[in-house]
């Protein structure tokens, strides 16, 4: 089927000032689709063209009209003030929230187009009228999706997974005991209970965008960094702390971090108040307190390089099969099959 990809990002590296964790994922996820014989046009801007200056080999089609397609899928945008809220034009504006609202009336709403909505960050309200349209479905990136949504996990590619080596990985030099890459949004508890204390005991680096750290002066803060350079982060690093907004680990939402560091040899170590966290980590690395992970660090330091280390790296690439790339583009096919049958059952009577 031809689908209508809406998303406000990049596809490949991008530039350094903006987050967009889309871009662990988003492309093997996209080259899937098409691979499973899918027609697929992007209908925001071609940021990767216009901000980086990469027309990724003309491989992809971008369209800012409104062209005829099968099903309308949205990467889901919300509100933010001064950004995409602002008049068109202005300082700062980015109209992916605008191109969005254009999508849904022009297809949704008025065409009755089957309309998928992958609600990545958990903005879509509960009461939006966009999760009981008879059109429309919603997918969360979570264990234990919100009622009526389908789970659709960020996705990590199958070659990685088959090519990842947890002995070689384990004998890796690692200069760091502790980092971590991402941004702070929403993140200061998991911050201040886990990964500060640890922090003042050991050789550790935070990669991303943290504004506030005047509470944290013993914490070393890089800014932002490219995308590519994540990676060399955590090969450099024995181990970070899988931290989420209260809002994803409710519902057992984990992020590419985990894949990120995982496929680099990084161990990571889970809070457990993050649901169903037995299936993200083994026992060992699930921590309940930063004393917790300063213990387990403490440990991970002794057996570095050993065998007891590549089977704790073997564990976790065994739990990232939870994130397969093949198992996601299922998942979504499902969905797709399924709404799209009943909206064309609906056409028809």
């Amino acid at each position: 089927m031809k689908i209508g990809y809406s998303f406000w990002g990049f596809l490949g590296n991008g530039i350094t000032d903006t987050p967009d964790g889309g871009r662990s994922h988003r492309r093997p996820f996209i080259d899937a689709l098409l691979a499973r014989g899918h027609e697929i046009v992007f209908l925001q801007a071609n940021r990767d063209l216009l901000e980086a200056g990469d027309d990724l080999g003309g491989t992809y089609t971008f369209d800012g009209g409104i062209p005829k397609i099968d099903v309308l899928f949205l990467e889901w945008r919300w509100a933010i003030d001064g950004r995409n809220t602002t008049p068109c034009g202005t300082d700062g504006h980015t109209c992916d929230l605008h191109r969005q609202a254009e999508l849904i009336t022009r297809y949704t709403a008025r065409r009755g187009t089957p309309t998928l909505i992958w609600d990545k960050d958990r903005t879509l309200r509960p009461e939006s009228i966009w999760r009981g349209t008879l059109q429309t479905a919603v997918c969360e990136a979570a264990v234990a999706p919100s009622p009526g949504a389908h789970p659709l996990l960020f996705p990590v590619d199958d070659r990685l997974l088959a090519q990842a080596d947890p002995v070689a990985l384990a004998a890796q030099p690692r200069d760091l005991t502790l980092a971590y890459v991402g941004n702070q949004y929403d993140r200061d508890a998991h911050f201040d209970r886990y990964f500060a204390p640890a922090a003042a005991h050991v050789a550790h680096l935070v990669g991303g965008k943290w504004t506030q750290t005047d509470r944290w002066p013993h914490v070393r803060f890089l800014g932002r960094i490219p995308f590519q350079e994540a990676h060399g982060l955590y090969g450099r690093s024995l181990a970070t702390v899988l931290m989420l907004p209260e809002r994803y680990a409710a519902v057992g939402q984990m992020t590419q971090r985990i894949f990120e560091a995982v496929l680099a040899g990084c161990l990571p170590l889970a809070p457990a108040d993050i649901h169903h966290v037995e299936q993200f980590v083994p026992t060992e690395l699930i921590v309940a307190s930063g004393q917790e992970v300063i213990e387990r660090l403490a440990l991970l330091q002794k057996i570095a390089g050993s065998q007891q280390h590549a089977d704790l790296i073997r564990a976790c690439l065994d739990r990232l099969d939870l994130f397969r790339l093949s198992r996601q583009v299922d998942a979504l096919e499902s969905v797709l099959a399924t709404f799209t049958r009943g909206a064309d059952e609906r056409g028809a009577a």
